[in-house]
Parts: C-alpha cells; sequence; structure tokens
C-alpha cells in the first residue's frame, strides 16, 4: 500500500481514476486501497476533497457503464469469461443471477462492498435488460456509498495509513515473503479442488442435434425436456422449446424428485 500511497500523492487524479476505474471494469485492481490513499492524500492537504470523490465517481460510473453495456449485447458471454476462474462457471453465473433477483436491483446499492457480487452485479442488470436510468441511478449511489466509506476511512484516519505504509515499507521483504507462500498455497488449493471437480462434479451434456433427433424419433415419449433459465432470463410469458416443461431453477432439486425415474431428463437454459 505505501507504494500506492506514494503513487497517489504524486501523480494524484490520474492514479485515482486509472485504479478504480480498472476495478470497476473488472479488472483485479485494488481501487479500496487507492480510495484510503487518496482521502489520507488529501486530508495532509496534498489532494483537493472535492476533486477526489468527483474523481473516483467518475472512473466508478464509466467502468460499471462498460459492463454494464457490454452485458446488455453479449448476456452470459461475459458473464461466462467473468466466472472463467470458477471451478463450476455455469454454478457461478447461475448464483449470481438467483442472488441478483432474490436481494432485487437495490443489490446495485450495495453490490461494491461484496466479494464476487461487486464485479457482476453490472453486467447481470444489463443482460437482464434492466431500465437504463434506473440502472444508472442506482449504480450512482451505491458508487458514492462506496468512494465515500473507504475515501473516509483514509481521511479520518490519516496518521494510522501513515504508520501502516511505514510498517509495511520497513518489513518489505517479509511482506513479499508471505504474499509468496500465500500464492503458492492458493494455486495448490485451486489445483486440488480442480481435480476434484473435474472426477466428482462434471455434468453430463448433450449436443443439441442429437437432442432434436431423440426427440423426433420414436424415444420422445421416454424424454422429458425442462426449461430452468434463472429468474431474470425467464417469465410467464417466455417462449420455451416446444413440449419442454418449466422448472423452478431455486426448488430443482424437490422438483427432480417429482419426476418419472424410468425417462431420460433434460435440463436446459439460455
Amino acid at each position: 500500500m505505501n507504494n500506492l500511497l506514494v503513487a497517489v500523492s504524486h501523480h494524484g487524479y490520474l492514479v485515482l481514476f486509472l485504479v478504480v476505474f480498472a476495478e470497476a471494469a473488472g479488472l483485479p485492481a485494488p481501487g479500496a486501497l487507492a480510495l484510503i490513499a487518496a482521502g489520507a492524500a488529501a486530508a495532509a492537504h496534498v489532494l483537493s476533497v472535492p476533486v477526489v470523490l468527483g474523481t473516483a465517481i467518475v472512473a466508478m460510473m464509466l467502468g460499471d457503464v462498460l459492463l454494464f453495456l457490454v452485458g446488455r449485447y453479449t448476456g452470459w458471454a461475459l458473464l461466462s469469461f467473468i466466472c472463467g476462474l470458477s471451478l463450476n462457471p455455469e454454478t457461478c453465473i447461475l448464483r449470481s443471477a438467483e442472488s441478483f433477483y432474490k436481494r432485487g436491483k437495490l443489490t446495485l446499492v450495495f453490490a461494491k462492498f461484496i466479494p464476487g457480487i461487486n464485479t457482476m452485479a453490472p453486467p447481470l442488470a444489463g443482460s437482464m435488460k434492466m431500465n437504463v436510468m434506473q440502472f444508472l441511478r442506482l449504480d450512482f449511489l451505491g458508487g458514492c456509498l462506496y468512494i465515500v466509506a473507504y475515501a473516509g476511512v483514509g481521511y479520518l484516519f490519516r496518521d494510522l495509513v501513515a504508520k501502516i505504509t511505514k510498517g509495511v515499507q520497513s518489513a518489505s521483504h517479509v511482506f513479499a515473503e508471505v504474499v509468496i507462500a500465500a500464492v503458492v498455497i492458493y494455486l495448490v488449493y485451486r489445483v486440488v479442488q480442480y481435480r476434484r471437480y473435474r472426477m466428482i462434479g462434471v455434468v453430463p451434456k448433450v449436443e443439441v442435434a442429437e437432442l432434436a433427433k431423440r426427440l423426433a424419433s420414436q424415444e420422445q415419449k421416454d424424454i422429458i425436456l425442462a426449461d430452468v433459465r434463472s429468474h431474470g432470463y425467464y417469465d410467464a410469458g417466455a417462449a420455451r422449446i416446444a413440449g419442454s416443461i418449466r422448472l423452478e431453477p431455486n426448488r430443482l432439486a424437490d422438483e427432480l424428485k417429482l419426476l418419472p425415474k424410468d425417462k431420460d431428463i433434460f435440463l436446459y437454459c439460455t
């Protein structure tokens, strides 16, 4: 954080803008730390409080609007990319969409504070065709809360921030060793989990052409085709594949128990 604080102090608003924009756009950038550093610099009269707040909110809104628009025009393609590092990308998307649906559109107000939802919220809102002005209002309010919270911490605890950064600088070699060890442990964990998932968690899939061929044959009577699209992507008047039934995705385990055991069950979502 010491290097970030120095960078913000020397290069000011440009560094703040770039870091906050990068985080809002889905990149692994320390936006919260940049805001704390900017708040501390503002308390030391190195930066201006109004300009810090204005720069940060513009950067965050630009990043969020970018993801919102890309999500609106690419749908689940972007969400799949964002969830690409997950052990199970499909589950990552479905759980995020379901969480967004259950908590409502007001999720945008608090999304920045929720790990995993902060980056997913804007493209989810876009893919669900949320009204643009409504998105801008709620996202602006959420962005303001996030920025004021972290910049306020830096502003109010400027001396503490300075002491922490000095401590980090004096023990930089120890810090680097801890970071390297943590990265190695994390990578080993991910490899173990990935191998475990590949062995027990793979969901069998079928090609569209193969299923269509079976549905057009005498096998049709032995097949159940179910629509399990997540909320926000499905409503009562939505078109479905002919002959399919609707199952509630958040009650999928219970609904499957009620289906015949002597038929092949295929689930689909879009």
